[in-house]
């Protein structure tokens, strides 16, 4: 979504939520950045059931800065969205924060690779810079860059950190479900299932890739909306 229009984006966010629906969710996460800053306030206002978006994690990052130079790699949508303005303006007081927006990181990992040398020069272009202004932390902007943080954390010297949302929210998420008394007490073994709109065997071993574990694990199944 990082390159498409907000409208195209939230055309899809919404037809994606009327499938939803009809699967029974009871909670969405829109494991999205780019997503998230264009059709969140759209998605809660039509659907009445908790909905968790994605935003970097400038707060946290904000705070563990010791030199108060923090980098963030993202999307183009994400770093040009109003929403993403704003979180910039509530932490910018003391903060130089220096973006970076990164094409055709997604794709490659969209494409399964997660440590082609290819990856490694398309990383190296875009961390450089923010070495030269002297970051401290680093801001993983988009839910792609969780899976080539080894990678990143390779281009980096150690004395950087980098921060990421993903157990954050997945921890809010739990908080959420409890507070509402929609958490499942089973402790039995759930399913996962993955709806696609591409069944071919690359696709397949590509999410297995990303998810981890055996593909015959999980259920895939075709969804063309």
């Amino acid at each position: 979504y990082g390159e498409k229009s907000n409208e195209e984006i939230t055309g899809r966010v919404l037809t994606i939520f009327d499938f939803l629906n009809t699967q029974g969710v009871k909670a969405v996460v829109v494991a999205c950045n780019t997503a998230t800053a264009a059709s969140i306030q759209i998605v809660r206002d039509k659907f009445n059931y908790p909905i968790i978006g994605m935003e970097p994690a400038v707060k946290p990052a904000s705070l563990i800065s010791k030199n108060k130079v923090v980098g963030i790699l993202a999307t183009s949508g994400t770093l040009l969205s109003a929403k993403f303005s704003a979180l910039l303006g509530h932490h910018s007081n003391d903060i130089h924060f220096v973006t970076q927006p990164c094409f055709g990181l997604v794709e490659l990992v969209e494409q399964g690779d997660l440590e082609s040398s290819a990856l490694t020069t398309l990383l190296k272009k875009y961390i450089d810079p923010l070495l030269k202004e002297g970051i401290d932390t680093l801001v993983l902007g988009c839910t792609h860059y969780s899976f080539i943080k080894p990678v990143i954390q390779k281009l980096m010297p150690d004395h950087i950190k980098i921060v990421e949302t993903g157990d954050a929210v997945a921890n809010y998420l739990k908080h959420v479900l409890i507070e509402k008394h929609l958490i499942n007490q089973n402790t039995a073994k759930g399913t996962t299932d993955f709806w696609t709109n591409s069944l071919d065997q690359n696709a397949v071993n590509v999410i297995a890739k990303l998810w981890g574990g055996d593909p015959k694990s999980f259920n895939f199944k075709g969804l063309w909306i």
